[in-house]
């Protein structure tokens, strides 16, 4: 099956993958000294629990990539929320290529599917405030790209992507310019078009905006203090939430008419969903 994503190449990805778990030698020195060389699998994926699937394309790319000839059925969408039980991908072919594949396919389906099911228990906590969730920077180095897509499965948007498509000012830029105007007037007058100003206090924001921040990031505030700031800025420009958001706060702060909320746990501390993968000789 076709998948792609802009700015990420799966076949190297794959490859890169393989070869860390085949070493130097390159070789699954336990698959070759036990498994027939003409022996025959079928498998069958599965959730072990409720989950929302991701990931599974790039499982289908893991056994191509060893196994050409493999027949596999991917029978559940990306997105699509399962229950316990749930059958995800069918696969026959070579046993060798099934086994050595198998731990670097349910890695990836496991990781990201985790990713997508925390991130739609947040989405699903703020339905009906017309607020939008966000995911953050705080990914696992060289599977940003994954991982902003598991979240978007999940049903959040994704933030800025990396720190090339915006500004984001923070206490430590404030800081060296010597006051959020000053930062922002810098951004601004190098051409930044999209500025992301994360301010801490309500006096910060008028500055800010006079400035010309064009989003306001409102860090660490309870939702009583969000709600002054949202009044305070009027709709002049997006305000997002951030900063110790849970389960169990996110739907006070997402009322409190933000236009958005990042949570950083989405991709830096969903736990790996529980799926298995089970094979039989043919």
């Amino acid at each position: 099956m076709i998948f792609s994503l802009p700015n990420f190449d799966l076949e190297s990805f794959v490859r890169s993958t393989l070869a860390e778990d085949l070493g130097p030698s390159g070789r699954d020195v336990t698959s070759e000294s036990v498994i027939p060389a003409e022996a025959r699998f079928a498998g069958v994926m599965d959730s072990r629990d409720a989950i929302v699937v991701a990931g599974l394309p790039v499982a289908d790319a893991f056994f191509r990539h060893l196994d050409p000839a493999m027949e596999i059925e991917i029978l559940v969408g990306e997105g699509a929320s399962v229950g316990k039980g749930a059958d995800l991908m069918k696969l026959g072919g070579k046993a060798r290529a099934m086994l050595t594949a198998e731990r670097s396919a349910l890695n990836i389906v496991q990781h990201l599917s985790g990713i997508a099911t925390m991130t739609r228990a947040y989405v699903d906590a703020i339905v009906g405030t017309g607020c939008t969730l966000l995911d953050t920077r705080k990914t696992i180095p060289g599977l940003r790209v994954l991982e902003k897509y598991a979240t978007r499965m999940g049903g959040a948007t994704n933030h800025r992507m990396g720190l090339w498509d915006a500004a984001m000012i923070k206490d430590n830029h404030v800081a060296v310019a010597g006051g959020v105007a000053e930062a922002v007037r810098r951004a601004r007058d190098a051409g930044v078009e999209r500025i992301i100003l994360e301010v801490d206090r309500l006096d910060q924001i008028e500055p800010g905006l006079e400035a010309g921040a064009t989003h306001l990031l409102l860090d660490n505030m309870d939702a009583p203090t969000l709600r002054q700031a949202v009044a305070l800025v009027a709709g002049r420009v997006p305000t997002e939430a951030s900063g110790g958001v849970t389960l169990e706060t996110i739907r006070a702060k997402a009322e409190t008419g933000v236009t958005f909320i990042s949570v950083g746990r989405l991709t830096q501390s969903a736990p790996a969903a529980d799926i298995g993968l089970d094979f039989t000789a043919v």
